[in-house]
C-alpha cells in the first residue's frame, strides 16, 4: 500500500515548496518511487515537483473537487508508488468559510487522505515560542494529525538547542533542522515561482536541494512518518473531452493545464496533440478541438504577434472547430494586448477582446461557473469549479455574448464573464472539476 504525508506551514513564505523539492529530490536519489501533488488550485509546483520526481504532478483541491475525485484522483497516483507526498499552500488551516471538509485548505486534504503532517516552522525571530505554534497545531484540529516537525531558517546551534528544549514536552519529534545559510532560493514572478522549464540549471538546482536534504532532514524518520493512504475506489465525474483529438499550445507562453484534466481527457479516449505557438506553429489539422491554456503570453506578446503562421493556422481552425482560451489564452484570442510597458501587440482576433498590463490589478479567488452556452467546458447550464488569478485588466470588450455567470467560493454572484463567438470561447476562468 502507497504511504503519504503532507509538508505544511503557519503560512506561506515558511519553506514548504525548499523542504518539499529537497525531499522529493532526496527520495528519488534513494531511490524510492515518489509521486507528488499540490494541495489546491496552482500550476507551477506541480512542474517542479514532476522534474523532481520523474513522474506527472497532480492537484488536490478540497473546494473545486468532490472527496470522490479527490479519492479517484490519488487511488490512480498512487499506483504502482510508494510514497505521495502532498505539498500545501498558504496555511495548513487556511482556506474557505462554507461546507466542512470543501474550504480549500490542505487540512481537508489531510484529513480526507489521512495523511500526517511535517510541519514547516519558520523559525527566524523566535525560540521557545515555536513550540507554542506547534503545540496549538497539533490540537486546533482532531481530524489532523501533525506528525513531526521540520525547524527552517535556523539562526545557530544554540538557537536549535533551545526550539529542541521546549519542544521535547510536546512529544513532537523534530525530523529536520536547517540553517538559515542553507537557503536555496527559486527565483519568482507574480504569479509564483519562475516556471521550471525556464531553469536551465534546474537538474543541478535539484541535486543541490537533494544535498541538503540529505544534510539536515532525517530522511527515515520522515518515510517512517509516512502512513497508509486511505483512498476509497469511487465512480467521480471529471470535464469532457472537448474532442477526440485536441490540440494543446504547449510552450513558455501557454504551460497552464491541469494534469488530472488532460489523464482524465485519455482515460476518456482523447489523444493529445501539442503544438508550439512560439515556434509558429498551428494547430494539427487532424484535431476537432483547440485548447489554448494559461501562461505568460504577456511576456512573448511580440513573438506571437508576429507568428503569421500560427495566427493563419488558427483563424483557419476555427473556421470549422472550437476553440476555448483560458486566461493567457483567452486573451491570446482577443484583438491586443498592452504589455506592462504600455505596447499594444495585435492577437489574433478571434474575440473582441482587448488586455492590458499597463495598469496591473490582481484579480484571485475561487469561482464556479455556470455555462450560458454549449462550450468546450461543458453543455449550457452546466456548473463547473475553477478559480481566477490574473493581474490583467480588460480594456475593451466588444459585442460578444458572455460565456458564464460566476460566483464566488461562498456562491456570491459576479456576474457574467468570458467571451463566446461563433466557435470560439474563452474566459479568464480556470476549470478544475464539475461541480
Amino acid at each position: 500500500m502507497t504511504r503519504g504525508l503532507m509538508i505544511a506551514a503557519p503560512r506561506s513564505g515558511s519553506g514548504k515548496t525548499t523542504v518539499t523539492l529537497g525531499l522529493l529530490s532526496a527520495l528519488r536519489r534513494r531511490g524510492v518511487a515518489v509521486r507528488a501533488a499540490k494541495s489546491g488550485p496552482d500550476y507551477i509546483d506541480p512542474a517542479f515537483h514532476a522534474a523532481a520526481t520523474g513522474q506527472p504532478g497532480l492537484n488536490l483541491d478540497s473546494w473545486a473537487m468532490s472527496p470522490d475525485l479527490l479519492g479517484a484522483i490519488v487511488a490512480d497516483a498512487a499506483a504502482g508508488g510508494e510514497m505521495l507526498v502532498v505539498e500545501g499552500a498558504m496555511g495548513l488551516f487556511d482556506g474557505v468559510p462554507g461546507t466542512p471538509g470543501r474550504s480549500g485548505a490542505g487540512a481537508d486534504v489531510s484529513a480526507r487522505l489521512g495523511l500526517p503532517v511535517l510541519l514547516v516552522l519558520d523559525v527566524s525571530g523566535q525560540s521557545q515560542t515555536a513550540a507554542a505554534v506547534a503545540r496549538g497545531f497539533m490540537v486546533h484540529d482532531p481530524a489532523v494529525r501533525i506528525g513531526g516537525l521540520v525547524l527552517n531558517r535556523l539562526g545557530s546551534t544554540r538557537h536549535e538547542r533551545l526550539i529542541r528544549e521546549a519542544m521535547a514536552p510536546l512529544g513532537l519529534p523534530v525530523v529536520g533542522a536547517i540553517p538559515r545559510t542553507e537557503a536555496l532560493v527559486l527565483p519568482e514572478r507574480h504569479l509564483g515561482l519562475v516556471q521550471a522549464d525556464e531553469h536551465g540549471d534546474l537538474s543541478a538546482r535539484l541535486s543541490a536541494l537533494a544535498d541538503m536534504a540529505e544534510r539536515h532532514l532525517d530522511l527515515d524518520a520522515i518515510i517512517a512518518l509516512a502512513a497508509p493512504m486511505e483512498t476509497p475506489q469511487a465512480d467521480a465525474p471529471h470535464l469532457p473531452p472537448p474532442g477526440r483529438r485536441i490540440a494543446l499550445a504547449k510552450d513558455d507562453a501557454f504551460s497552464f493545464v491541469y494534469g488530472h484534466l488532460l489523464a482524465a481527457w485519455r482515460r476518456q479516449g482523447a489523444e493529445i496533440i501539442p503544438f508550439s505557438p512560439l515556434a509558429d506553429n498551428g494547430p494539427d489539422e487532424s484535431c476537432d478541438a483547440c485548447w489554448l491554456p494559461g501562461g505568460y503570453p504577456e511576456l512573448h506578446a511580440g513573438r506571437l504577434s508576429s507568428a503569421g503562421h500560427f495566427k493563419a493556422a488558427m483563424t483557419r481552425f476555427a473556421q470549422t472547430r472550437p476553440v476555448h482560451g483560458e486566461c493567457g489564452g483567452y486573451m491570446a484570442l482577443g484583438t491586443a494586448l498592452v504589455d506592462a510597458s504600455g505596447t499594444a501587440h495585435p492577437m489574433l482576433g478571434l474575440l473582441d477582446l482587448e488586455t492590458s498590463f499597463a495598469k496591473r490589478k490582481m484579480t484571485l479567488g475561487y469561482r464556479e461557473a455556470h455555462l450560458l452556452a454549449p462550450c468546450p467546458l461543458g453543455p449550457a447550464r452546466a456548473r463547473v469549479r475553477g478559480h481566477e488569478f490574473h493581474y490583467a485588466t480588460v480594456t475593451a470588450r466588444g459585442t460578444d455574448a458572455p460565456l458564464a455567470e460566476l460566483s464566488d467560493a461562498q456562491g456570491v454572484a459576479l456576474g457574467t464573464e468570458g467571451s463566446r463567438r461563433a466557435h470560439v470561447t474563452g474566459s479568464f476562468f480556470h476549470a478544475i472539476a464539475p461541480a
